[in-house]
């Protein structure tokens, strides 16, 4: 797998969402310098090597993570929720699974044989850049060709 095609595949995934309110996630498929949030972006990844013999399969979790603004605590957490939750059209995970493709199909475009948001933790304050926001990771598992 081509990571930098990959991350760069579940950013544009990502930014399908549609936000309860006026903003628009923005996405990146790296970390960047500084954000415009709310902002999800693809961070630190760990790949397991050849889980299938003569490197036909690879797994991948990559760890993303999504950053609300503080402008206010109350509506940052309920807007940081929508896009946590399992469902519906500010879903982060709905979002990302969808390009999973159809049966059959590979997922991200070809990128990848699949993908699985598996988890959200560290639903807490971040500092990046020395700005300070509200926010959490999302933990996706991928496998493909190594």
């Amino acid at each position: 797998m081509q990571m930098s095609a990959v991350r760069g595949a579940i950013a544009e995934a990502a930014s399908t969402v549609v936000l309860p309110v006026s903003a628009k996630l923005t996405c990146t498929g790296f970390t960047p310098d500084a954000v415009t949030e709310p902002h999800f972006f693809c961070g630190e990844y760990s790949v397991e090597f050849d889980r299938a013999m003569n490197r036909a399969l690879d797994v991948v979790e990559l760890t993303c993570r999504v950053l609300v603004g503080l402008a206010d605590d109350e509506a940052a957490q309920r807007l940081l929720d929508a896009m946590l939750s399992g469902s519906g059209p500010g879903s982060l995970k709905a979002a990302i699974e969808a390009a999973r493709g159809a049966p059959g199909d590979y997922a991200l475009g070809g990128l990848a044989h699949d993908l699985h948001v598996m988890r959200v933790q560290g639903y807490r304050w971040y500092e990046h850049q020395g700005a300070s926001y509200i926010g959490a990771e999302l933990i996706i598992k991928i496998i493909g060709e190594g």
